[in-house]
């Protein structure tokens, strides 16, 4: 005897799924296209501003007086290469470059061995008082400059540093110095601690566990920081113009301003032009060097 068994129901059929979130192989949205082609724009419209006043300044270089003015967007019917050996010479443009060569390599160095010893002090060991000191520096990046020039004219000048390179020095060192070490602290918090233990273990100093293995292995951050030191500081014009009287030892900056205001008396503005060009060659020397080294080292920064 057979038992009929009743058919089986056919399942329901479920709704198809909706997916509310794109995948990482869809392509970019509409707004997404639109943001892009903004901000694409922007950076290129950024890039000619700042861009045109360079080559501008440093086509009028290249031109005689007479034709700054007569033909100030066109360009050099004639190539002046000499003005800028007038302005290397009669007009003082050499003395102060090497002036400013002097300062800012010297403050440079001594900024980044003190920074770099302040910040791996700072991140690397635990004691009372780390955290004031750490954010007594954080403040001092919000300082305003303006505000400590006067008080800062009469230290340097009962200190008898008035007027000279080690003065300035010291001064730029001291500007530098909170950014410097609040930059790097950051990068010698990420270093493993056990490798300076490892050393220590093995005889190795604390200066020497510094020099030999945490220096070395935060390469990134501090070439990072020297190249922003240099640019910060070769632009300086506020510090060197308070502190620094004696014009045979004016920095770049202050060698600038006496050559644009001698203008009024004697119409030379070719050299002018072409002292700007040479004072802005160092800085874009060392940014088109080192932009990738800038780049990874901030990068590697806000990774850490």
């Amino acid at each position: 005897m057979s038992i009929d068994t009743p058919a089986s129901a056919p399942a329901p059929s479920r709704p198809p799924l909706r997916r509310d979130r794109r995948t990482p192989h869809d392509g970019p949205s509409g707004t997404e296209r639109t943001l892009n082609v903004f901000s694409h724009g922007f950076l290129v419209l950024w890039t000619v501003l700042a861009m045109v006043p360079l080559l501008w300044a440093a086509l009028t270089a290249f031109k005689s007086d007479r034709e700054i003015f007569t033909s100030p967007w066109t360009l050099p019917s004639e190539w002046h290469f000499e003005n800028f050996v007038r302005a290397w010479t009669t007009a003082n443009i050499g003395r102060y470059f090497l002036n400013s060569a002097i300062v800012v390599c010297a403050a440079v160095v001594l900024v980044m061995l003190l920074g770099a010893m302040v910040a791996y002090v700072l991140a690397q060991y635990e004691f009372r008082g780390r955290d004031v000191i750490y954010y007594t520096f954080i403040t001092g990046m919000t300082f305003p400059i303006f505000l400590a020039l006067v008080p800062l004219f009469f230290v340097v000048q009962n200190l008898g540093m008035l007027g000279t390179y080690h003065g300035l020095i010291l001064v730029y060192t001291a500007y530098a110095l909170p950014f410097t070490v609040f930059f790097l602290t950051g990068f010698f918090r990420t270093l493993p601690r056990a490798l300076v233990e490892a050393a220590m273990l093995d005889g190795c100093s604390h200066a020497g566990a510094f020099f030999k293995i945490m220096l070395p292995l935060a390469r990134p951050g501090m070439i990072s920081i020297g190249i922003l030191n240099f640019l910060g500081l070769w632009n300086q014009f506020l510090l060197p113009l308070v502190l620094m009287p004696d014009q045979d030892r004016y920095v770049l900056s202050q060698g600038l301003a006496v050559l644009a205001a001698n203008q009024g008396y004697r119409s030379d503005w070719s050299a002018l032009f072409a002292g700007l060009v040479i004072a802005l060659l160092p800085v874009l020397a060392v940014y088109i060097a080192f932009q990738r080294r800038i780049q990874d080292g901030l990068n590697a920064g806000a990774m850490k």
